[in-house]
């Protein structure tokens, strides 16, 4: 499909990427929730969710270890990146590691108006997720990716005012523990 290509090139050849970001949450017996913030990605392996909706709420993933703020319980996470269960993680590969045949075995696709709606079965079976969707705009542009994981959990993710190659400060992707605030360290999320 020659819009997936034109998506691996826009974003395998960018280094870095910010945009803004609303997240729904929807699992098995639980009630669903919605998030909202910016998005920071850097080559090779690096992002950080700042969450505004929460506030305080902080994701990152410094290309090693993965940490997770919760301002409520006031408890930083911090576990190794490869043994990361979480559903942010996957989208790592809007930065660099974007590859369609590689990482997926089916592609059902149809075009609503100027997005094209493309669903995703992975090759692995042990991938943490069943399931990607992602809307993509005519230019190549991802609007909404939509994670279903091994648990039947979703996670949508919506993303507005992309910036392609923005300057970002290393200290962005560096995590500091709020003051009066504990570490403890997990196994993967």
């Amino acid at each position: 499909m020659p819009l997936l290509r034109s998506v691996e090139k826009r974003y395998n050849n960018s280094r870095t990427m910010q945009a803004s970001f609303e997240q729904a949450l929807r699992g098995q017996g639980r009630i669903g929730r919605s998030e909202r913030g910016e998005l920071y990605l850097q080559r090779p392996g690096k992002m950080r969710w700042n969450y505004t909706s929460p506030e305080g709420k902080l994701f990152l993933v410094d290309g090693k270890n993965v940490y997770y703020y919760n301002p409520v319980n006031r408890k930083a996470e911090k576990s190794p990146a490869k043994e990361s269960g979480d559903m942010r993680t996957p989208l790592a590969f809007l930065m660099g590691r974007l590859d369609f045949q590689r990482d997926f075995q089916r592609f059902i696709s149809r075009v609503e108006g100027d997005i094209t709606h493309v669903v995703a079965v992975p090759k692995s079976d042990k991938a943490p997720y069943s399931e990607v969707e992602f809307d993509l705009t005519r230019d190549a542009v991802i609007r909404t990716v939509t994670v279903k994981s091994q648990d039947g959990s979703v996670m949508s993710f919506r993303f507005s005012g992309e910036k392609l190659n923005p300057r970002l400060a290393e200290e962005v992707f560096q995590f500091t523990l709020p003051a009066g605030a504990e570490m403890v360290e997990g196994e993967g999320r």
